[in-house]
């Protein structure tokens, strides 16, 4: 295989670990875990860690999902196999 396939694939691959590790690390850890300390300080009026838990994984997940758009686009260009 290319080794311009290659390491494409292994940018796209690392960039997805990553951001699945972020979403995993807010949406468990401070929607799950963290969630009786976080509800110690209020956001918007609410219990920190009850936002995180309701609405603040989802928010994070809506996020990460165009910073993987952009991160794609600049791989793309980089490797030039940007769409026109």
């Amino acid at each position: 295989m290319d080794t311009s396939k290659d390491a494409y694939w292994r940018a796209n691959v690392k960039l997805m670990l990553g951001l699945l590790s972020i979403w995993f690390a807010v949406s468990f850890g401070c929607g799950i875990l963290l969630f009786d300390y976080l509800n110690q300080f209020k956001f918007f009026g609410w219990k920190l860690g009850f936002w995180f838990s309701q609405q603040g994984a989802i928010y994070f997940f809506v996020l990460l999902i165009f910073v993987y758009v952009w991160q794609m686009n600049r791989i793309d260009r980089l490797f030039g196999v940007e769409e026109e």
